[in-house]
């Protein structure tokens, strides 16, 4: 696809990469709650992004990205976390409020920009959440990561990211001290409470896996 493509045609491919779609299908109904938009909407744009060969599309079964769709999304996708970065490191903005923002600059921004804002944060490896940054060249790198609450009790974890679209969430969790890096230990787990008792520094935190989902991590060496 030649021309530039459009801010939603830019959402939808960095959606369906969300949702796995850079290895698996993706279904229109899932698509249609990660945007929030009507599932007619859906099969729309679904058709338009298959003849521009950014997915292949059966009706029925779902969506996958070619390679082309894998690049474009993963352009994006290195735009909105670059973005995140600056502005929470440079600007001084609170990691709760950068998702919003990057998701309206993200479609603003050129490639010299995009290579500008790259070079004066250093290349950087993760953005403020713990999320990989794709390289220019689009390779993204993959990690075996697990949500907190599947984990048992007595092992030790190391945070590696969080789930940037709530805020409330990201500040609970910055209070805590649930941050990408932070390593935690589960020290008990009550099944018929849905309770984890979490070691976090000096302090036992504790918290159901609804206030755990969204944060992922993998056992300390």
């Amino acid at each position: 696809m030649t021309e530039q493509l459009t801010p939603a045609v830019q959402d939808y491919l960095k959606a369906i990469h969300a949702l796995g779609g850079a290895d698996g299908t993706v279904t229109p109904v899932d698509i249609a709650g990660r945007l929030q938009v009507r599932a007619s909407s859906v099969t729309g744009m679904l058709k338009r992004l298959t003849e521009a060969d950014l997915i292949s599309y059966e009706a029925g079964h779902g969506c996958r990205l070619t390679t082309a769709g894998v690049s474009q999304a993963r352009s994006v996708i290195r735009r909105h976390r670059l973005l995140e970065l600056f502005l929470t490191s440079v600007l001084g903005l609170d990691w709760s409020e950068v998702d919003v923002e990057a998701d309206a600059l993200e479609h603003a921004i050129s490639p010299r920009l995009e290579q500008a804002l790259a070079d004066y944060l250093g290349e950087p490896l993760e953005d403020p959440h713990g999320h990989p940054i794709p390289t220019a060249a689009g390779d993204l790198a993959k990690r075996d990561l697990k949500q907190l609450h599947k984990f048992a009790a007595g092992q030790r974890i190391v945070i590696r990211e969080v789930q940037d679209d709530n805020p409330e969430r990201l500040r609970r969790w910055q209070t805590l001290g649930l941050v990408p890096g932070a390593t935690i230990r589960i020290r008990s787990f009550q099944p018929l409470d849905d309770l984890f008792e979490l070691e976090i520094g000096d302090q036992v935190v504790p918290l159901g896996s609804e206030g755990l989902a969204g944060v992922r991590g993998e056992l300390a060496s």
